[in-house]
């Protein structure tokens, strides 16, 4: 499966728990560690854990390997590492402190309006 399909399963399985803000850079010119950051925040740790819980139920599902789950215990930011798509689920406060939007500014935003539904 390529990363952009990878990127939009992770897309839908997130906007199933209502993430907010998500935002994905498309990295594959800027670095060589992934193809896409998918980015995204949350208002409590336990909504932080129930969206990287449906992100990696969803990988699983679709047979995507996970390489790596980290910060799970915290639930404050929670990293899937999914090969070529990097997916980083913060709490509100957490993602601001780290910025990874500016850090990767240099990085293209990729349009995920055809992956979530419209808020009313």
């Amino acid at each position: 499966m390529d990363s952009k399909s990878v990127l939009e399963i992770a897309v839908k399985a997130a906007d199933n728990k209502r993430a907010e803000d998500m935002t994905a850079l498309d990295m594959s010119k800027v670095s060589l560690m992934a193809d896409y950051f998918l980015i995204m925040e949350a208002t409590s740790s336990r909504q932080v854990q129930a969206i990287a819980d449906e992100i990696v139920d969803h990988m699983n599902e679709n047979n995507v390997p996970i390489k790596d789950v980290e910060g799970k215990n915290e639930a404050s930011w929670i990293l899937i590492d999914l090969g070529d798509v990097i997916v980083h689920v913060f709490q509100r406060d957490q993602r601001g402190h780290y910025n990874l939007e500016k850090l990767w500014s240099d990085a293209p935003e990729v349009d995920l309006s055809q992956w979530v539904e419209a808020e009313v």
